[in-house]
């Protein structure tokens, strides 16, 4: 008979081999139960503290009005520099005496732009608001408030100009500017003769006629300084002044740059030997001042004979002073002259001049001129029928 063996239990894996109780399932009742949530952490006394409350607050405020501004200097921006309402090119005036407030408000009255106080703004954000330049400008179509402002700022106004021809007295200077009607003011003195240099000048709408003439002065002094600076040896004038005198006759004598320098020899010569510069013009200018050349002129024999200060047929050496205003060819004519012996000129019937060493020679000159000037005489009837 067998024994029977009694059976242990199996070896048990996990908590409870080692003596811990697995948790026990809830009960229907106690499941439905809610658990308890632990309570929040006690704020610190430190985040409660009204000044700490107060100084975020703040902070937030500051972050958005700095966003805000973000926002509206990036729009602002934007505006400016986009192209404006004006449809087509127009011209504007700028006046001297204007502020800027009023420049911005004709700016947007005239159509160039649509925001007076963005402009405004726009001007003191890049620091040029007292730097708008007046004068006459070409606004192009479309032009954006930022390019607008570039044209004032830098000044790039509609250039006009006069001109004043070489030979012109300071009377008839004067006068032409003060005939500018796009120029200001009145020129009530007229200058030293000989103290103007004939070119031509540029100036803005608005310009004072007076501003223009000092333009000129200085020109004249600038130009004399750096001719006289470079000046021949053995010249017969000791002074600046002397040159622009001697330059004056040589402007008057003839018109034709290939002229000039030997056209200044001849007087150049004559100052040397001591003889008497005889130039027709000087009469005139004698007797007739600043008004010389405003029609043309023809010398009698009594006005050759009367007593003239300027007349080089009766003094010697140059006139009291300039008998025009010379450009600056005939200055740099007489400061470096031709070098030949010639003594004499005279017309030679193609708007130039014969030139002779010789008095025989310069008489048969003038013998041709003379009978050139016959055949004109006659001929002139015939072409009038």
């Amino acid at each position: 008979m067998t024994t029977p063996f009694s059976e242990e239990p199996p070896a048990q894996n996990g908590p409870g081999a080692h003596g811990h109780d697995l948790p026990q399932p809830k009960s229907p009742r106690e499941a439905l139960q809610p658990e308890d949530v632990p309570p929040p952490p006690k704020a610190s006394s430190r985040a409660r503290h009204p000044w700490l409350v107060f100084f975020n607050g703040m902070f937030s405020m500051a972050l958005l009005a700095v966003i805000a501004l973000g926002v509206v200097l990036i729009i602002g921006q934007h505006q400016f520099a986009s192209p404006g309402p004006l449809q087509e090119e127009r011209t504007m005036l700028i006046t001297r005496g204007m502020d800027t407030r009023t420049i911005a408000a004709q700016l947007q009255r005239n159509g160039v732009i649509d925001n007076e106080h963005l402009f405004l703004a726009g001007l003191f954000a890049y620091r040029v608001h007292g730097d708008l330049k007046a004068g006459e400008y070409i606004i192009p179509a479309h032009a954006s408030m930022a390019e607008v402002m570039s044209i004032l700022v830098e000044g790039r106004a509609v250039l006009h100009s006069v001109t004043i021809p070489e030979g012109w007295t300071s009377a008839q200077i004067v006068a032409h500017l003060n005939a500018q009607e796009l120029l200001v003011g009145e020129i009530t003195d007229v200058p030293e003769e000989g103290t103007l240099l004939p070119e031509t000048y540029k100036f803005t709408r608005g310009t004072n006629r007076n501003e223009v003439l000092r333009r000129m002065r200085r020109e004249r002094d600038r130009v004399l300084e750096e001719v006289w600076s470079r000046r021949a040896e053995g010249l017969p004038v000791s002074t600046p002044e002397e040159l622009v005198t001697l330059a004056s006759i040589v402007e008057k004598e003839t018109g034709r740059a290939d002229e000039r320098t030997r056209v200044a020899a001849v007087f150049v010569n004559r100052l040397n030997q001591g003889m008497r510069l005889q130039s027709d013009p000087t009469i005139i200018y004698g007797l007739y001042g600043g008004d010389a050349w405003t029609e043309a002129r023809s010398i009698t024999r009594a006005e050759l004979d009367a007593p003239n200060a300027y007349s080089t047929y009766q003094i010697f050496g140059l006139p009291p002073g300039p008998i025009a205003n010379p450009g600056r060819a005939s200055l740099e004519a007489v400061a470096n002259p031709s070098r030949t012996g010639d003594l004499f000129f005279v017309a030679d019937g193609t708007g130039g001049h014969a030139f002779a060493e010789t008095l025989e020679e310069h008489n048969r000159n003038v013998a041709r001129w003379r009978r050139i000037e016959e055949q004109r005489r006659q001929a002139a009837p015939a072409t009038g029928q």
